[in-house]
């Protein structure tokens, strides 16, 4: 199971779910974006994230770059830390996906809204119907770049 439409680290294009795999706010980095976009301060997503490590095994992680894995990055990075971390617990990859999407919802909330002003850009970038530029949202999880793709798609199909 695991998380299947898991976003791209934030530092790749990923939107702000993608702030579950990404390590403390210590330098100016696309993280800040990120927070801002969710709403957090760089202290209210430290002190979400600690509090998530204490109450699941992502607390785990000694040898890691920052002590818990609660700060590490997604699978599909290489990580040799992470990783002999990961065996070193008896964790599997589905279930360390299944806590970092769990934290993304502590740290984005459940409910993502679709921006109007997003659908808009859409519609006028792509130069087609505000209902063709939801959907494709509504497709892509709210994600822009991945939205962007699927219009750019549906218009080579069309030719």
């Amino acid at each position: 199971m695991g998380w299947d439409d898991a976003p791209s680290h934030v530092c790749r294009g990923g939107d702000k779910r993608a702030l579950a795999f990404c390590c403390p706010p210590i330098k100016p980095c696309p993280i800040l974006y990120a927070l801002e976009d969710a709403g957090l301060t760089p202290e209210e997503y430290i002190a979400i994230k600690e509090e998530f490590a204490k109450r699941t095994r992502l607390g785990e992680g000694e040898g890691t770059c920052f002590g818990s894995l609660v700060w590490c990055c997604k699978p599909s990075k290489p990580c040799p830390f992470r990783d002999m971390v990961m065996k070193r617990i008896n964790m599997t990859i589905d279930e360390y996906m299944e806590l970092k999407k769990e934290l993304a919802k502590k740290l984005v909330g459940r409910a993502e809204t679709i921006d109007k002003k997003d659908i808009k850009a859409l519609a006028e970038a792509f130069n087609v119907p505000v209902d063709d530029a939801r959907e494709a949202l509504i497709q892509a999880k709210n994600d822009l770049r991945t939205a962007m793709k699927i219009l750019r798609m549906k218009t080579l199909e069309q030719g």
